[in-house]
């Protein structure tokens, strides 16, 4: 059986403090022969969906076993030690790809979100992106805070999900596209640009977005697309 990721063994970490004190762990040139990955989604490519259960804005493929297998053994080896995360109790990863046009996008698409939504107050999420496209105008990643009490900002995540996009428009001043920069809701605090092979990891609780500056370059070819590997990891948080 082919091997589709190997993990370098020896990672460079490098640690990006946003402004309002979160993190993001940057981990370049993490898989050795990353090309094998990319060759895989490309045979894969029919096999790629769009799902309705969460607000990405492109189709997805689960990966297979191995690969979550994998990510999963780097994350405990070498990034778990910089979050609130005592032992992984799940995860699971898929292979990405953002391919709608600003005007095809929901409100919830319009806004930073959060990965942690809905989880058990005594478990932690973190979240990764792997960068699988040489193309770095293709967009990075970055983390924002809400300008809003809490409450009120509450408001803003539900009707992003409840309403249709002129009422939205409507009531927030907002309109459809992707969201790169801060606005009267939300203060960009930081962020990590796109890198072939650039591994990128995160508390899932941290608000953030894709930086998709140049949708007309999205694609929906796993060759020339903004192709991404995306984990997510439920764990158990630190005694204490």
């Amino acid at each position: 059986m082919t091997t589709l990721v190997t993990f370098n063994p020896r990672p460079a970490i490098d640690i990006v403090t946003c402004d309002d004190g979160s993190i993001c762990v940057v981990v370049d040139d993490a898989l050795i022969e990353p090309e094998r990955l990319v060759a895989f989604a490309i045979e894969q490519r029919d096999a790629f969906h769009t799902v309705d259960f969460n607000a990405y804005p492109g189709i997805l493929l689960p990966s297979p076993a191995r690969i979550s297998a994998a990510l999963d053994d780097f994350f405990a080896l070498h990034l778990r030690r910089f979050f609130d995360a005592r032992r992984v109790v799940r995860m699971h990863s898929r292979l990405a790809l953002v391919t709608l046009p600003p005007a095809a996008l929901q409100p919830r698409q319009w806004i930073c979100h959060r990965d942690s939504v809905g989880i058990d107050p005594r478990q932690s999420l973190q979240a990764s992106v792997l960068y699988l496209f040489r193309d770095t105008t293709l967009g990075g990643t970055s983390f924002y805070a809400s300008n809003l009490a809490p409450a009120e900002t509450a408001r803003l995540f539900h009707d992003a999900g409840t309403l249709g996009g002129d009422e939205f428009s409507a009531r927030y001043g907002l309109h459809a596209g992707y969201l790169c920069d801060s606005n009267r809701y939300f203060t960009r605090v930081g962020g990590v640009a796109a890198k072939w092979n650039r591994l990128i990891f995160y508390d899932g609780a941290q608000l953030h977005s894709g930086d998709i500056i140049a949708p007309d370059r999205l694609s929906t070819d796993p060759a020339i697309g903004r192709l991404s590997l995306n984990g997510f990891f439920t764990s158990r948080r630190r005694a204490g």
